[in-house]
């Protein structure tokens, strides 16, 4: 039996919010854990078309990073039977923060869904489209010469931008699979190695922007940039599908001959307009409209600029997201957004609707005491009637389970 449990919400501006509340379902349970992975940014929306399927992945234990040969279960979860859970395929390319990097395919978003993959005899990850009608897999991107995963699905279901997980993992552990294959590692700044754009219906990859480009970019304002190998982090499509902002990033290894490098860039589909961005606005960015990203200016949440590099406007108010660098999320349609933050050992949600400025905040939810690599961050993901929430939590028994934040707003 599914277990509803209503939390207390703090509610600000009581004249305006009053009537909107929030309830939290746990929707998976058992010894296993279970959770979905990443920050739902860029309409990464775990439920299919129809609402019914809910995308996870199954896994035995989250006291430590998995081995190579470790899989995790992909599982969805039938909202029509109970939350039952549906076993389809195995899964070697994972982590505990991201998961495997899932996305439904905007094109047939009913049926299939992408996750990353992994040989685990060459360690080289690939991207996989799978079928949930046909219970297979329809597709497999491989590419031997450099093999790469999916970094973000486009929303008109065009392409996926692709990138080194094994670079990554060796750059930055928590954010890469451990021990995948790191073509480029010979280099710091290599030439055949960045962000790519997979097209999904062909299957051919182009590179879109090199890391020795944006060491080129870097050194233009900094002769002096010195570095023990450049990684990329978040490849974040805007919503029209035509920009991509991300973090060129370095000295997460220990090993830098520098600080830490955390640049903002961003460039064009097409390679062009590549931009060094001098204001950082928070490692955690969500597109909003057009050219406009949502991020932090020093205390508030804030709206940025991308063409005029500037901010432009801000969501809320301080005490309303005392931690505007934390996870965050905006609605398919625009109007909601969600700030969700970490205080001692429990993750909490800052729910805000962008059209009259409504809001209401939920209890904490127990996360654990894990932290560093195999931390639990709060990673909110809306779903497609922008009315509810996925988010982890620890239960009783101890297990990662998925929970459902639903936001309740008055019937007209």
């Amino acid at each position: 039996m599914t277990l509803i449990v209503v939390f207390a919400c703090t509610v600000s501006y009581a004249d305006k919010t009053s009537s909107i509340r929030l309830e939290i379902e746990q929707l998976t349970s058992g010894q296993k854990h279970h959770f979905f992975g990443y920050i739902g940014q860029c309409l990464t929306i775990p439920w299919n078309a129809d609402g019914r399927y809910i995308l996870g992945l199954e896994i035995d234990r989250i006291d430590r990073l998995p081995t190579p040969q470790e899989y995790a279960m992909v599982i969805l979860v039938d909202t029509e039977k109970n939350n039952q859970i549906i076993r389809l395929d195995k899964c070697y390319a994972w982590n505990p923060q991201q998961g495997t990097m899932f996305y439904w395919h905007p094109l047939k978003p009913q049926t299939q869904f992408f996750f990353n993959d992994r040989n685990v005899e060459t360690g080289k990850v690939f991207t996989v489209l799978y079928d949930i009608e046909e219970k297979k897999r329809v597709c497999e991107y491989r590419f031997d010469d450099t093999p790469v995963g999916n970094g973000g699905v486009a929303a008109d279901g065009s392409a996926f931008l692709a990138i080194n997980y094994g670079r990554l993992a060796r750059l930055r552990l928590v954010t890469g699979y451990p021990e995948a294959l790191d073509w480029s590692q010979d280099e710091i700044a290599p030439a055949n190695d960045g962000i790519f754009v997979v097209d999904i219906k062909t299957g051919k990859k182009r590179l879109l922007v090199s890391y020795r480009q944006l060491e080129a970019k870097i050194k233009q304002r900094n002769p002096d940039f010195e570095h023990s190998g450049l990684f990329i982090n978040h490849t974040l499509w805007n919503r029209q599908g035509n920009r991509v902002y991300f973090f060129a990033r370095a000295g997460w290894d220990g090993k830098s001959k520098g600080k830490r490098t955390n640049i903002p860039f961003s460039i064009y589909i097409d390679g062009s307009h590549l931009q060094l961005h001098e204001k950082h606005i928070g490692g955690h960015p969500e597109w909003a409209e057009e050219t406009v990203l949502i991020g932090r200016e020093k205390n508030k949440q804030v709206l940025y600029d991308m063409e005029k590099k500037t901010v432009v406007g801000q969501i809320g108010t301080p005490d309303m997201f005392p931690n505007p660098e934390g996870d965050i999320s905006l609605s398919p349609d625009g109007n909601w957004f969600v700030n969700g933050y970490k205080q001692n050992n429990k993750n909490y949600y800052a729910v805000y609707r962008r059209s009259d400025g409504a809001f209401v905040r939920s209890e904490g939810i127990d996360k654990g005491q894990y932290s560093g690599n195999i931390r639990i961050d709060p990673a909110p993901r809306w779903n497609r009637t922008n009315d509810a929430i996925l988010i982890p939590g620890i239960v009783k028994n101890k297990t990662r389970q998925m929970f459902l934040l639903h936001v309740i707003t008055p019937q007209k």
